[in-house]
């Protein structure tokens, strides 16, 4: 659909692929040097910048593992999932509840521990919930919160797509729109749509650099480990294991592998199972990294999860991870030049450009 949208766009300005790729380059040239005359200048300090770097690094490590499990479902199953946004913000609020049931066990009321406080009967500060003080709670709650998140996605295929099987991909687009206003609703109806606070303060470091000082705090510490390792892992099992080769063999040719004798049901329920367990963790994290959970944190992410997708490649699981680095790089970098409101759309800004010069994406996926 978009390739077509490419190739139409080319057409009507007579630029073509390669005068795009020209103005792109030109852009990104006169953007650099700007950057560099206001170092110069005094405009723009080197702390302010790396401050920028530092936290469009952890922004699109959330984004990337987000969008590596929306990568591998649609890799095997072959439709945009738009309920994935929603698996992210239950397993957030999942785990956010488990993660203040164990931080404040034997001292409050289970069912206000888990419900966040919602009626106002605890706040954040009277539990104390943090990466340095309660680092078991944290821990619990990221791992309740992947588990959450397997659970919603497989519960979900059996009950909804698996009955879908070989239907269009526009039938189960729009069956998915579905799910995640179901979702939505329901967390809605369990919870609260009031965005609320979720930590207390947590320990921070300052890094002294010409112009100020860039503050590393314990939670973008954790998301940062937490996420190179979660990477890590589904790259050792899609090159490693007999379930990545099969996976592999699954989303270059179905049928073929059906053949060969490899169990695609079987294959297809491990998908789920990842992709929902990396969208759970991606859930927790974004809402330690901000402090705050609300009913939308999951669909607010899906866009750019879906715009690293398709700027790495769709279907390429390396493709989304750098897509989501370059999305959460270019949203905090971009601060240098527009407000904070507009930061978003010179995320889109910058993938239609690489679109229009390459539409198979950065990592030559499948053509968008």
């Amino acid at each position: 659909m978009l390739s077509s949208v490419v190739d139409r766009v080319q057409r009507r300005t007579r630029l073509g692929k390669h005068g795009w790729a020209v103005l792109g380059v030109a852009f990104g040239v006169v953007l650099l040097l700007d950057l560099v005359r206001r170092l110069l200048s005094g405009d723009l300090t080197v702390a302010l910048l790396v401050g920028y770097l530092w936290n469009g690094l952890t922004y699109g490590l959330v984004i990337g593992l987000a969008g590596v499990g929306l990568s591998l479902t649609y890799d095997l199953l072959e439709f945009a999932n738009f309920a994935h946004g929603d698996y992210i913000t239950v397993s957030a609020f999942v785990g956010w509840g488990a993660a203040y049931l164990i931080a404040g066990f034997g001292r409050f009321d289970p069912g206000s521990l888990f419900f966040l406080g919602v009626g106002g009967t605890l706040y954040p500060g009277d539990v104390g919930v943090s990466v340095t003080t309660a680092p078991v709670a944290i821990l619990g709650g990221l791992v309740v919160a992947a588990a959450a998140g397997a659970v919603v996605a497989v519960t979900l295929d059996r009950v909804v797509y698996r009955s879908m099987r070989g239907m269009d991909a526009i039938s189960l687009l729009i069956a998915s729109i579905g799910v995640a206003f179901v979702l939505r609703y329901l967390t809605i109806y369990v919870f609260t749509q009031q965005a609320f606070g979720l930590t207390v303060s947590a320990w921070t470091y300052g890094v002294a650099l010409p112009g100020g000082t860039v503050n590393v705090s314990a939670p973008t510490l954790l998301l940062v480990a937490s996420s190179l390792a979660a990477m890590a892992g589904v790259h050792l099992l899609l090159t490693r294991t007999k379930l990545g080769k099969a996976m592999r063999a699954m989303a270059a040719n179905r049928s073929l592998a059906r053949v060969t004798g490899i169990p695609s049901e079987r294959v297809i329920l491990a998908t789920w199972l990842i992709g929902g367990a990396l969208a759970g963790l991606a859930g927790f994290m974004i809402a330690l990294l901000q402090g705050t959970i609300t009913y939308q944190i999951g669909w607010t992410l899906l866009l750019l999860v879906f715009a690293g997708v398709i700027m790495g490649g769709i279907g390429s699981v390396y493709g989304a991870i750098v897509g989501g680095v370059l999305i959460g790089l270019i949203t905090r970098v971009s601060l240098v030049w527009i407000p904070a409101s507009f930061t978003e759309a010179m995320g889109f800004l910058i993938m239609i450009l690489i679109l229009l010069t390459r539409p198979q994406g950065l990592f030559g996926g499948e053509t968008a």
